[in-house]
C-alpha cells in the first residue's frame, strides 16, 4: 500500500504502538509527523489521543498552522480520517473536563464525564462489545479494548456508528462522510483492531 498516511505527533498519543497497529494492517508509507505541510499532502490521516481533551485540545491546535491543513484536507478534500480515543472525542464541539473546552466541532457534540453509578467502574477499561448501527465498510461488530473516563455525546444519533455498553449505552464510533472516529484503541485490540485499520486504508468514502 503506497499511500502516505500523516500520524499527527501533537505530544498526546501513543504514537509506536499506533505506527506499528497500522504497519501491521498494510501500511507502509507512514509519516509520525508534526508537520502542517505534511499533512496538508497526505491521503490519509491519523488523530490518535489520550490523557484530557483539554490538553490534547491545545497540543493540537498549539501546532501553527495545523488545525487550518486538518481543516483543508480534511473538510474540503474530504481525505479519509481516523480519531482514536480522545482522538475521536477531539471531533466534538466542546469537552467540559476541567471546565469547557472547544472542540473541533466536526460532528456535533458533547463530551462529558462517565458518571459513577454502584457497581459501575469509571474510567471504563477493558474490553467490551462493539455494536454497529446498521453497516459501515471500516467499522464491525466484534469486541475492542476501551480505556476512557469521559464519553461522546453525539447531537445527532445518525452519527453514531456504534455504541458499547458501560452503564448505558456509549458512543464506540462516530461517523460523518469521509470522517471516522472511534473510542476504542485498535492498536491495542490485537486481530479485531488491526483488521479496523486495514479496512480503514482501504476506505474509499
Amino acid at each position: 500500500m503506497a499511500e502516505s498516511i500523516a500520524l499527527i505527533d501533537y505530544g498526546a498519543g501513543n504514537l509506536q504502538s499506533v505506527r506499528n497497529a497500522l504497519k501491521a494492517a498494510g501500511a507502509a508509507d507512514i509519516a509520525v509527523t508534526a508537520d502542517p505541510e505534511i499533512v496538508a499532502r497526505a491521503e490519509r490521516i491519523v488523530l490518535p489521543g489520550v490523557g484530557a481533551f483539554a490538553h490534547c485540545m491545545e497540543g493540537v491546535s498549539g501546532i501553527d498552522g495545523m488545525i487550518e491543513a486538518l481543516e483543508q484536507r480534511v473538510l474540503r478534500d474530504a481525505a479519509p480520517f481516523l480519531g482514536i480515543c480522545v482522538g475521536m472525542q477531539l471531533l466534538a464541539d466542546e469537552g467540559v473536563e476541567h471546565g469547557s473546552t472547544k472542540g473541533l466541532g466536526w460532528i456535533g457534540g458533547t463530551v462529558r464525564a462517565i458518571e459513577p453509578v454502584q457497581g459501575l467502574k469509571v474510567p471504563h477499561m477493558g474490553w467490551n462489545d462493539v455494536t454497529v448501527r446498521g453497516v459501515h465498510p471500516v467499522v464491525a461488530t466484534g469486541e475492542a479494548y476501551f480505556l476512557h473516563g469521559y464519553h461522546f455525546d453525539a447531537a445527532d444519533s445518525a452519527h453514531v456508528l456504534a455504541t458499547t455498553d458501560h452503564g448505558g449505552p456509549r458512543v464506540a464510533a462516530v461517523a460523518k462522510d469521509n470522517i471516522l472516529g472511534v473510542q476504542f484503541h485498535p492498536e491495542k485490540s490485537q486481530s479485531y483492531g488491526i483488521a479496523t485499520l486495514a479496512r480503514f486504508l482501504e476506505w474509499n468514502p
